[in-house]
């Protein structure tokens, strides 16, 4: 079967890699993409290395245009996306890139973006561990599916094995991460141009203000289990620091928690070990082996290394990811396959691009 696909947000960077991707999945067929200011003119005049795509025209984001397909991508910003979801009830897989559907908790949804809050969907990182199975197993068959903020997804991937073993303390997290532009989107912003960013470390949302902080809290929790409560728990506190750096893609996320009493460095690396062993797409790295972002670069992969710093009595993970690939696209095209009972590796890949 061949799946007929809309995809909105095309002309900018997450819509951009979803139909890279997609244009390589031979289970679909990329039939509609729409914008906003830029509809009406080519997609390759917004995507010049989108070649293959080049007979299609951005048109009109409205339901009507996107209705009638299998499945629909929505790549909005935040605060969007629920607007079209709303009048998209009878297209048979709707998949969100943007935050609309992600959070359990209207409070956290209040606090961190304001506007109307929209009922949760399944979330899109089948390799979280969610009450002591992988969130794979909820995205079977489902129909609507939201994808992950990439630096949420990156983080919680990081910890999840070491709250859901009890191995780590997960009240007093605290992660750094360095971030691309593009994890930002395309529309012009000052702090974004090249002139402000080369040669320079620049961080941003400081102090618990960026908007992944309830994701990441969420998914831990549901990590941890119900005993430790649901999203927001004061289980999970976190100190989040983003940092933008001059490469345009990538994440390289350093994330530490205490160790928990008693816990071993065999019990403490087995938790990682055994979360992800058999996984394609999430991979712990040897003993002593640490990522780079461009190794991930193109991927749909994490790389993860991970180190017991006894001395400050702390677990350290530093992962690296492709903010577009895994963070973003590759995470929803992966979900899209599970839920349609697909190879879910289809159109995906684990080697990056390099130099």
């Amino acid at each position: 079967m061949t799946y007929s696909v809309a995809v909105s947000g095309a002309s900018g960077y997450a819509g951009g890699e979803i139909l890279r991707i997609l244009a390589g999945h031979p289970d679909v067929e990329i039939r509609t993409v729409t914008a906003h200011s830029t509809a009406g003119q080519p997609l390759v005049q917004h995507q010049p290395h989108l070649r293959s795509l080049a007979h299609l025209t951005l048109q009109e984001t409205t339901p009507e245009i996107l209705s009638g397909h299998d499945i629909v991508f929505l790549a909005l910003p935040h605060g969007q996306s629920g607007q079209y979801t709303d009048a998209l009830e009878d297209a048979p897989l709707v998949i969100d890139a943007g935050a609309d559907h992600r959070l359990t908790s209207a409070d956290a949804w209040g606090r961190f973006y304001g506007g109307a809050f929209h009922d949760p969907w399944a979330y899109g990182v089948p390799e979280l561990l969610v009450d002591g199975v992988k969130q794979r197993e909820h995205l079977v068959g489902a129909t609507r599916i939201a994808a992950p903020g990439c630096n949420a997804s990156t983080v919680s991937l990081s910890l999840a094995p070491g709250v859901a073993a009890g191995v780590i303390d997960p009240s007093d997290i605290v992660t750094v991460l360095a971030v691309g532009p593009s994890g930002a989107g395309k529309s012009l912003k000052t702090h974004l141009l090249g002139g402000e960013i080369l040669g320079s470390a620049n961080p941003y949302a400081v102090g618990g203000t960026h908007r992944h902080i309830p994701e990441i809290q969420q998914a831990l929790a549901a990590a941890a289990g119900p005993a430790d409560g649901g999203s927001g728990s004061p289980a999970i506190r976190i100190s989040f620091t983003p940092v933008i750096v001059p490469m345009a893609r990538g994440i390289l996320a350093t994330s530490t928690a205490p160790i928990a009493p008693g816990a071993s460095d065999a019990q403490i690396r087995g938790a990682w070990a055994d979360a992800y062993d058999g996984e394609t797409f999430v991979q712990l790295l040897p003993e002593g082996d640490f990522p780079r972002t461009a190794d991930v670069l193109g991927a749909n992969t994490a790389l993860m290394g991970l180190a017991i710093d006894r001395a400050a009595n702390r677990v350290v993970v530093v992962t690296a990811v492709d903010n577009l690939v895994k963070g973003t696209a590759g995470a929803a095209i992966q979900s899209m396959n599970i839920a349609l009972g697909l190879p879910e590796g289809r159109a995906l890949t684990v080697n990056g691009v390099a130099p």
